[in-house]
């Protein structure tokens, strides 16, 4: 199995999430290649990859615009305790998954999203990032998932990481399970 995932992250929480999923696929898979890319990298779905991972953060309700990006970014930069180097810098995930070409025939797909957690908070990029990959053929392996952050520029909540593992265990088993 191969597995790809893709990840927009502007404070690290989201990094964070991607590397404990991907953990949790090579976990669940005895070692199958998971390779985890940055957006900007512009990543390629090859025909090898069996699992196509997307996750972002939620900007003002859905996936990140090119404005919300640049306001995370303006906001990181007055921060000193923000580790370098993590600010997703060119195109976001809503870009890469416009120029994504239509899946290939046994290519399954997941899409996750990090939000605050904050009562009543409408709005979620990963319901929006699984409904752009619904329309170019890819076949779910899961529903949307959310993982959650204290505010902003983070942390994430205590337990969200061994959630994100389990679930990148679940991703997994779906997709080896899976009848071509």
């Amino acid at each position: 199995m191969h597995a790809l995932l893709v990840f927009e992250s502007m404070f690290g929480n989201t990094l964070e999430v991607a590397n404990a999923v991907a953990a949790g696929i090579a976990e669940a898979t005895d070692g199958a290649m998971v390779d985890v890319a940055e957006v900007g990298t512009l990543p390629a779905v090859g025909p090898d990859v069996d699992l196509l991972v997307v996750g972002g953060p939620t900007h003002a309700f859905g996936m990140s615009r090119p404005t919300t990006r640049q306001s995370a970014r303006d906001q990181m930069r007055n921060h000193d305790d923000v580790p370098a180097g993590v600010v997703s810098e060119g195109i976001g995930v809503r870009e890469w998954l416009d120029q994504l070409p239509a899946a290939h025939a046994h290519l399954l797909c997941a899409a996750f999203d990090t939000r605050v957690s904050s009562p009543r908070v409408p709005g979620s990029a990963a319901h929006g990032m699984a409904k752009r990959l619904r329309h170019k053929g890819y076949a779910e392996a899961s529903e949307p998932h959310t993982f959650w952050v204290a505010g902003t520029e983070g942390p994430v909540i205590e337990g969200e990481i061994s959630k994100a593992r389990e679930w990148g265990r679940s991703l997994a088993i779906s997709t080896r399970s899976h009848r071509w």
